[in-house]
């Protein structure tokens, strides 16, 4: 089973709006064949709590305007360092950069075939370790490219 063109829809919508908020490393998967409850995730990450929410805002606006698409479920907005948008088709996880290499989500999906996403978005990878680099933060521990 591979994720249904609804699916792949809302994925390149949501990644496109991530990346116009500049999200870093924005990478999604199809896990259509591991779980029976979504067809994909979307994984994206900010440097600070605010441009979280910038981002899920972006991603939540863009959705349901284009695609007519609200998620059935939003958590995590009251500290903004993971906030997760249920959208039964897929879900997307915006993730502060820390949150992002402490737990890791590409490692646990990373058998799961990834989904082509507009040139944006694939121009973002990288830039969490970019950012990291400019500010001093230390973001050796995870692999986020």
């Amino acid at each position: 089973m591979t994720a249904t063109d609804r699916s792949i829809e809302l994925i390149t919508a949501a990644a496109q709006a991530a990346a116009d908020r500049l999200a870093h490393d924005i990478i999604a998967y199809d896990v259509s064949d591991v779980l029976s409850i979504t067809d994909a995730f979307l994984l994206a990450s900010a440097p600070n709590d605010r441009q979280v929410k910038s981002i899920v805002d972006e991603i939540e606006e863009r959705l349901n305007k284009e695609l007519g698409a609200k998620p059935v479920r939003r958590e995590g907005d009251r500290d903004a360092r993971w906030i997760l948008l249920d959208y039964v088709d897929i879900v997307v996880h915006v993730q502060h950069s820390e949150e992002r290499v402490f737990y890791a989500l590409e490692r646990l999906w990373k058998d799961c075939p990834e989904l082509p996403l507009p040139d944006d978005a694939m121009k973002t990878r990288g830039k969490a370790a970019e950012h990291a680099e400019l500010t001093g933060a230390d973001e050796t521990d995870g692999e986020l490219s």
